[in-house]
């Protein structure tokens, strides 16, 4: 078996990845794109080089030259050195020799890092006989020591299983493992927990920190999520349109920030605690007599399977909404939350209970009395652009609700739009533009104008601010909030950010395995949590202040001892050491 490096065997201490003047350049049929501008960075050994900025500012173009991975319509200048070699002198050979072997990559979506055909093992067996690291039984064994080593339990069974029956988290340690395979000096993780829930994304940080701190491996993260910097780094640098505008310790620059995108980009992180009023206006307040918009009591959602018992995923549900209310539906992935909303739209049938909207029994009601339903209830998907038909323009897509409920003619629905994409803060002429032409935050403008274009009495958001940059998530939460209060819609967020609940919600339901285990005011739920769960899901969520946080880890790590619980970490044991 290989050996690993530790502290004590790491090298001279000479940097694990430099950028010396880098600049990129690429060809397009609209013209040359300049995409990095003459950028320096350096990581060393056992250093956690956080990269940040928002979607576009040139994070991953930059980290890419370190696999020579950037594509020919690319012209780079300056030189990008991973240990002692420089990339743009190496032939393609000497790239596949460095690949995974002296640099590696944790990516940022684990299903398409991983070859779905080909079972978990096999994947990490391959990078190891393309280095001559190990062969046969000998990579097999060193496959299930690396899976062990990054906290996935019965490594054996799980090394002959496929992707697709790994949880989120599993196949992210999948990943690592991956990564650690080559014993490489030097790692880059892209967005390594944009798509994981708090308590999973702590662990992932909890194991990357110790990969760093046991093995001396440098790691340059990307992400734009600032708690996870202040989780994470010893020193920030902070891109902002192809350049580095502002970098330093991780306390420099997320206590002390001088230029002002970095600025914007703090002001513009939810921060748990800090309650209402964090983009702005807080939510309207609920009268205590409004009339209830939704009212769950004993639902159950059960899925059929084959010669099996049928699956509850939802069971015993019950919680209710009032005219004019926020509601935050809270829980990891798994836990019911998104099967909840899609029962509450009729999508899915319900196997028990009642469920009262806008005072109709939507469990009785058939064919057109549902859709009479529908007109009064708003959804907002996660995901704008598979939520969006790419074949329609702006204007079509807004005005089609209009269109199926046979509501008002061609002119009144086109004046309809244009106030509706005045409310959302987008120019009226998006109205001719396709989806693709639009940028994230505004595609999910989109979502919203067509989910209010009934004007609802009742909006079912699922997610829509999770796959959104720091800074147009606060535009969005800010646009909801305020069109909340001219609206008058009762809503239920739905999220695993409690921040961003936090930012926003009246009272607070938290789901777990399919059932609720804490429900309450806010300020009773985020504040002061009587469940273990709602406890460990607040202890995990990072805030953007490296002392705060490096204080919130301590408690967190605390309360998983008290609970019997280990902290995720990297075992050098099953590295051999």
């Amino acid at each position: 078996m290989t050996e690993v490096k530790t502290p004590e065997t790491a090298g001279t201490g000479e940097p694990v990845l430099q950028f010396q003047n880098l600049d990129i350049n690429f060809r397009t049929e609209f013209g040359h794109v300049h995409a990095v501008k003459g950028i320096d960075l350096v990581v060393n050994p056992g250093e956690v080089v956080a990269l940040v900025g928002e979607s576009g500012s040139g994070k991953s173009v930059t980290a890419t030259t370190a696999l020579g991975l950037l594509p020919r319509t690319a012209r780079i200048t300056g030189e990008t050195v991973v240990a002692d070699q420089t990339i743009s002198k190496l032939t393609p050979r000497g790239l596949r020799a460095i690949r995974g072997h002296r640099v590696a990559m944790v990516f940022q979506e684990p299903m398409t890092a991983l070859n779905p055909v080909i079972r978990i093992g096999e994947q990490l067996t391959e990078a190891m006989e393309v280095h001559n690291v190990a062969y046969g039984r000998v990579a097999w064994n060193r496959a299930i020591d690396l899976l062990k080593a990054v906290g996935i339990p019965n490594a054996e069974r799980r090394a002959s299983q496929y992707p697709h029956e790994l949880s989120g988290g599993m196949r992210q340690r999948v990943v690592i493992a991956m990564a650690l395979a080559c014993d490489p000096e030097v790692i880059i993780a892209d967005e390594p927990t944009t798509a994981l829930d708090v308590t999973v994304q702590a662990d992932i940080l909890d194991l990357l920190r110790s990969l760093k701190d046991k093995l001396n491996t440098g790691i340059l993260l990307i992400t734009h999520n600032m708690g996870v910097v202040a989780d994470m780094a010893d020193r920030v640098a902070v891109m902002f349109k192809g350049k580095i505008v502002e970098s330093g310790t991780a306390e420099e620059v997320l206590l002390h920030a001088k230029h002002p995108y970095t600025k914007k980009l703090l002001d513009a992180v939810p921060h748990l605690g800090s309650g209402h009023g964090q983009f702005g206006s807080a939510p309207a307040d609920v009268a205590e007599d409004a009339p209830l918009a939704l009212e769950v009591s004993d639902m159950a959602v059960e899925y059929k399977r084959a010669g099996k018992k049928p699956f509850r995923a939802v069971d015993g549900v019950s919680f209710d909404i009032r005219s004019g209310e926020i509601v935050g539906l809270v829980g990891e992935s798994g836990s019911g939350k998104s099967t909840v909303g899609r029962a509450l739209l009729g999508l899915i049938p319900s196997a028990a209970g009642k469920v009262s909207v806008l005072g109709e029994d939507l469990l009785r009601l058939r064919g057109k009395q549902v859709k009479a339903l529908r007109r009064r209830i708003g959804v907002i998907f996660q995901d704008p652009a598979a939520s969006l038909n790419p074949r329609l323009p702006v204007g079509d897509v807004i005005s089609e609700p209009l269109e199926v409920h046979k509501i008002g003619d061609k002119n009144s629905r086109q004046q309809k739009v244009h106030e509706l994409l005045d409310a959302v803060a987008l120019p009226r002429s998006a109205y001719n533009r396709y989806p693709h032409e639009l940028s994230g935050g505004q595609r999910q403008r989109v979502s919203f104008a067509r989910a209010l274009a009934l004007s609802p009495d009742l909006l079912i958001a699922d997610e829509p601010t999770s796959a959104l940059d720091v800074s147009v998530q606060a535009s969005v939460l800010a646009m909801l909030i305020e069109l909340q209060r001219d609206f008058g819609f009762a809503c239920l967020f739905i999220s695993h950010d409690l921040a961003v609940i936090d930012s926003l919600a009246h009272r607070v339901v938290v789901m777990q395995h399919g059932k609720i285990v804490e429900k309450g005011t806010r300020e009773e739920v985020l504040l002061n949590p009587q469940q273990e769960y709602t406890k460990r899901l607040l202890a995990a969520a990072p805030v953007p202040n490296p002392i705060e946080q490096r204080q919130r880890r301590e408690e967190r790590h605390a309360l998983l001892e008290f609970l019997g619980e280990e902290v995720a970490e990297i075992d050098t044991r099953e590295l051999g050491q």
